[in-house]
C-alpha cells in the first residue's frame, strides 16, 4: 500500500462533471485468523486473481480484515495484500477493533492509516474506519473520524461525484449512522459501499445508493470471491467474480447521476422525548470530548478525569465540566483511571502504565511494558495491579513506579478492571480465561474457563462480583457461573436468562445482577446451591449487548446500554426508577458518585454529570 491521504493533489478541490471509465476490485470481510486457515487461502486466491486481471486499476477492502484485530493477524493480511500489483485501500470493520488487543492502534502502525480518500479519474473515495472499540456494540465511526470526514467533505465542491466507504451499512446498526448520512447529503454522493453482512445487496440510504459487498470467505462454497466494479460514463456495475473461475454478469446497478438530496423529506433520527418523561432527572453540564470515550471516569478532589482515543486525559471541574488541564499521551487511553491520595494511575495503547498527579496532570512516572495496556487498574494499600496486552499482568508500586512482580502466562489482552477476594487478585484475559493469582508473589492459583475454545467468548469484559467465596462472571457465552474463590471449579452454570457480560451485586450481597440480551433485568440469589432468575424487570430497552456493569447504590440499581441511555431501577427489580438519553453511542459503566448524582461517558465522547431531584 503505497498512496492514500497524499492523493489530495489530484485536485479533490475541483468539482468534476465527468469521470473516465474503469474497473475496481471491491473486497470486503477477509477475516484472516478465523479457524482453518481457509480465509488466508481465500486471500491469497483473490490476490492472485487481480494480478491476473489487467483491467483492475486499484482495489478497496471495506473492513473485517481480521478475526481478533490482533497484530499477528494484521501483519499477515497486510503481507498478503502487499502482493497486489495495483494500489490497494483498507479500512477496519468491527472485528479489527472490538477485540483489538492494541485498541485499534495497530491497524495504523501495521496499515499506515485507518482512513483514506483519493481521487481517481474524476471520483473521490472516501472511507471511514468503524467501531466499537474494545466493548461490544453497535457500529461506530469514531468521533475523530467524524470530524476528520466533515472537514474533508468541506474542502469537496457540490458537484464532485464521491463514493463512501465503511464497514457497516448506513443504518441503525451503526449507532452514529445518521452523522454520516447527513455529511453525505451535503455533497454529491453517488454510491456508498459497505461490508459487514457477509451477502451481497443493494441498498437505499435515505435516497443515497448503497452496496453491501459479499465476504472474500468461501463459507460452504468451494473456493470464495469478490466483486468487480465496472464504472462507465452513466452507470456502477457489480458483477461477483470466482477467482481463476469465472465473471458472473452484474448483479446490481448504480445509475451515475447529479444528486441534490436537499432536505424536504424527514427521516428517523434519535429520540430524545424520553428525557422529558423523568424531569427528576438533570443533566447539569455536558463535555464533549475529541475523541472516544470507552471508559468509567474518575472522581476524585472536585475533579472529573477520563481519557480519550486520541490519547488525551482530561481534568474537569464537577461543578460546571470545565477542563481544569489535560495530558496528551502518544497512544489511546481506554483505561479507566484508578486513584489513591493524590496519584492517579491508566493504562495507555502506546504501552505505558502512567501516574500522574492530580492536581496538575504533571507525569509522577510511568512504567513501560511490552504491548498495549487496555486494562483498567485497582490500587490497594499502594499496590496497583493490571493486566496489559504483552501477555502479562502486572503489580507495581504505587510510589515508585517500580514493578514487583509479574505473572507472564497470558494469552490475550486483557481490558477490565481486576478484583480482590482474600489473597487473590481475580481477572479474565481474552484467552479464555478467568485467573487467580496470588496478591503476594503472583503466582497462579487457579484458571477457570467456560470450556469453548472461542477466544470472542472468554470471560474478558465483565468484572467479576465476589460474595461468600464464590466468584460469579458472565461471558458472551450467555451464561451467568458461579466459580469456587478457592480453587477455581464451577459450583453452577445457567443460561434461563442470556445474561451476556454484564454484572452487578446488590449491595446487601444477596443477589447478582445481569443484563440480558432483550429488555431484561434479573436476579440470582447468591448461594452455592444453582439458582434460576429469582427476580426480573422488563425495563424495555429492546436488544442489548454492551458490558456495561450494574451498579448498586442506596436502594436503586445503575446501568448503561448500547443507545445511550441510562437506567435506574430498584434494588428488588419492581420498578423503573427513571432513564435518560444522552446521546445515541454506548454507555460505560456509570460512577455513580451518589443516587442523586452520577458521572455517565459514551462511547461518542460525552461526559454529563447527571443529578436527580
Amino acid at each position: 500500500m503505497k498512496t492514500f491521504l497524499f492523493l489530495l493533489i489530484f485536485g479533490i478541490n475541483t468539482a468534476i462533471a465527468q469521470w473516465q471509465p474503469f474497473q475496481f476490485a471491491f473486497i470486503s470481510d477477509t477475516h484472516i485468523g478465523s479457524p482453518n486457515g481457509a480465509a488466508e487461502e481465500d486471500l491469497r486466491r483473490t490476490v492472485a486473481d487481480i494480478n491476473n486481471l489487467p483491467t483492475i486499476e486499484f482495489v478497496v477492502i471495506t473492513g473485517d480484515i481480521t478475526e481478533l484485530g490482533t497484530d499477528e493477524e494484521l501483519k499477515l493480511a497486510k503481507q498478503i495484500l502487499d502482493s497486489l500489483h495495483v494500489p490497494w485501500y483498507v479500512i477496519p470493520g468491527n472485528h479489527d477493533t472490538g477485540w483489538s488487543e492494541s485498541g485499534g492502534l495497530s491497524v495504523v502502525s501495521v496499515f499506515g492509516y485507518d482512513k483514506f480518500i483519493f481521487n481517481h479519474k474524476g471520483i473521490v473515495f472516501i472511507g471511514t474506519p468503524s467501531g466499537p472499540y474494545l466493548r461490544m456494540g453497535d457500529g461506530h465511526i469514531p468521533r475523530d473520524a467524524t470530524i476528520w470526514m466533515n472537514n474533508q467533505l468541506s474542502k469537496i465542491g457540490p458537484n464532485q461525484p464521491i463514493v463512501f466507504l465503511n464497514h457497516y451499512p448506513l443504518d441503525p446498526g451503526l449507532d452514529n449512522w445518521y452523522a454520516a448520512i447527513d455529511a453525505l447529503k451535503k455533497q454529491n454522493t453517488i454510491a456508498v459501499l459497505c461490508g459487514h453482512g457477509h451477502a451481497n445487496k443493494a441498498y437505499n440510504f435515505e435516497g443515497i445508493p448503497g452496496v453491501m459487498g459479499r465476504s472474500n470467505l468461501r463459507a460452504k462454497a468451494a473456493i470464495g470471491g469478490y466483486n468487480i466494479v465496472e464504472v462507465t460514463s452513466d452507470s456502477m456495475l457489480f458483477s461477483v467474480r470466482e477467482p481463476a473461475t469465472i465473471t458472473h454478469p452484474s448483479w446490481t446497478a448504480i445509475k451515475l447521476e447529479k444528486h441534490n438530496y436537499g432536505t424536504a423529506k424527514s427521516f428517523v433520527r434519535p429520540d430524545f422525548k424520553v428525557n422529558d418523561s423523568f424531569p427528576q432527572v438533570k443533566l447539569k453540564w455536558q463535555y464533549a470530548s475529541e475523541g472516544n470515550v470507552i471508559s468509567t471516569p474518575l472522581v476524585i478532589n472536585d475533579l472529573v478525569i477520563a481519557g480519550n482515543s486520541i490519547g488525551a486525559v482530561d481534568a474537569l471541574s464537577i461543578l460546571n465540566g470545565k477542563r481544569k488541564w489535560s495530558y496528551r499521551g502518544s497512544g489511546p487511553v481506554y483505561s479507566s483511571p484508578a486513584s489513591e491520595g493524590n496519584k492517579i494511575v491508566f493504562g495507555s495503547a502506546d504501552g505505558f502504565v502512567y501516574c500522574l498527579n492530580a492536581e496538575n496532570g504533571y507525569v509522577l512516572w510511568k512504567l513501560k511494558t511490552g504491548k498495549a495496556v487496555l486494562g483498567n487498574p485497582l490500587i490497594l494499600n499502594g499496590k496497583v495491579y493490571i493486566g496489559a496486552s504483552d501477555g502479562k499482568f502486572r503489580k507495581i508500586s504505587l510510589k515508585t513506579g517500580k514493578e514487583i512482580w509479574h505473572f507472564d502466562n497470558l494469552g490475550g489482552a486483557v481490558t477490565s478492571t481486576p478484583v480482590l477476594y482474600k489473597n487473590k487478585i481475580i481477572f479474565g484475559a481474552w484467552d479464555t480465561f478467568l485467573y487467580a493469582l496470588d496478591t503476594a508473589n503472583g503466582n497462579l492459583q487457579w484458571k477457570w474457563s467456560n470450556g469453548s475454545a472461542i477466544r470472542n467468548y472468554s470471560p474478558a469484559a465483565c468484572i467479576p462480583v465476589v460474595k461468600d467465596d464464590v466468584v460469579y462472571v458472565v461471558a458472551p457465552d450467555r451464561f451467568i457461573t458461579a466459580i469456587d474463590g478457592e480453587n477455581g471449579k464451577t459450583i453452577w452454570r445457567n443460561n434461563d436468562a442470556t445474561v451476556r457480560e454484564s454484572i452487578g451485586l446488590s449491595e446487601d450481597g444477596n443477589y447478582v445482577y445481569g443484563k440480558t440480551m432483550n429488555d431484561n433485568i434479573v436476579g440470582y440469589k447468591t448461594s452455592k446451591e444453582k439458582q434460576s432468575v429469582s427476580i426480573k424487570l422488563n425495563a424495555g430497552f429492546g436488544y442489548e449487548h454492551v458490558p456495561s456493569m450494574l451498579v448498586a447504590k442506596s436502594g436503586t440499581v445503575f446501568f448503561g446500554t448500547k443507545n445511550g441511555v441510562v437506567y435506574a431501577v430498584d434494588d428488588e427489580l419492581q420498578h423503573l426508577n427513571w432513564k435518560y438519553k444522552i446521546d445515541n453511542s454506548m454507555v460505560n459503566t456509570v460512577n455513580v458518585i451518589t443516587d442523586k448524582k452520577l458521572i455517565v461517558s459514551t462511547m461518542d465522547g460525552k461526559i454529563v454529570l447527571l443529578e436527580v431531584q
